[in-house]
């Protein structure tokens, strides 16, 4: 985790928390050769997101389409993942091509998260 989401407090914990696990993991088994790194996504187009999507147009009083668009507008890309996009960079993170990265958090967000580290 690398911003806290308003009004989720335990995702937010649980978020941090494996981060750190990560991270200890990766130095613990660096020696192994063993790398580990954690993926964490943005706002990815899954029927979750659309059922929060749903949940939030409902509470808003507007149309879910006109929640996807105010929720893109956040994004600097300007639009929600794919789980193609997705899985193309934890693809990359198992390949050869990423064999000296060990102990990172990347984001697949669409720039969303706003910290520098």
């Amino acid at each position: 985790m690398k911003e806290p989401i308003a009004n989720l407090a335990l995702s937010n914990v649980l978020r941090a928390s494996v981060a750190a696990l990560s991270k200890t993991l990766a130095l613990e088994l660096a020696a192994s050769n063993i790398r580990v790194n954690n993926l964490i996504p943005g706002r990815m187009d899954t029927d979750r997101v659309r059922q929060l999507d749903e949940i939030n147009a409902k509470r808003l009083g507007i149309s879910r389409e006109e929640q996807q668009q105010r929720a893109a507008a956040t994004i600097p890309l300007g639009r929600y993942g794919t789980a193609d996009e997705f899985g193309r960079m934890a693809a990359f993170l198992l390949s050869d091509a990423a064999s000296y990265i060990t102990g990172a958090t990347v984001q697949v967000d669409g720039g969303l998260i706003k910290g520098v580290l």
